[in-house]
């Protein structure tokens, strides 16, 4: 009987689950720093954004200040016999209302969004909870 055999032992058992286990910690490791890039993109397109509201929402305070005091005006004109106090109501009135109903929309439609629904998050999600799911 030969007694020389020889057999082409590929990497062992050992070897093979520590190489997966890298791999699974690489694809953790990327997955990581691709959800902190679309944070930090999401982020700084926020921040762009509500700057430009904010200066829009000062312009628009002064502006329509200037013409509720014209609509004031406007019907004390048309209405001489009132008193001052109930021009004013009118318009402070009718302003409050919309504000009201904006804000109310607003909260309504901010209510909705999902800051976390991006397929990294997800597939970052996915990994932690294999990782950290018992054997």
């Amino acid at each position: 009987m030969p007694s020389n055999l020889q057999t082409d032992s590929g990497p062992g058992v050992g070897e093979l689950v520590s190489g997966i286990v890298h791999d699974a910690q690489e694809l953790l490791s990327q997955q990581l720093k691709l959800f902190k890039q679309e944070v930090r993109e999401d982020f700084r397109k926020t921040r762009d954004g509500m700057g430009i509201l904010v200066l829009s929402a000062c312009v628009l305070l002064v502006g329509s200040t200037v013409l509720s005091l014209m609509l004031v005006h406007l019907i004390q004109w048309a209405a001489p016999a009132w008193h001052p106090w109930v021009s004013y109501a009118i318009v402070g009135g009718g302003l409050t209302a919309l504000g009201a109903l904006l804000a109310w929309r607003g909260y309504h439609k901010m209510s909705t969004i999902d800051p976390l629904h991006d397929q990294a998050a997800k597939g970052l999600e996915e990994n932690l909870e294999w990782k950290t799911k018992p054997n």
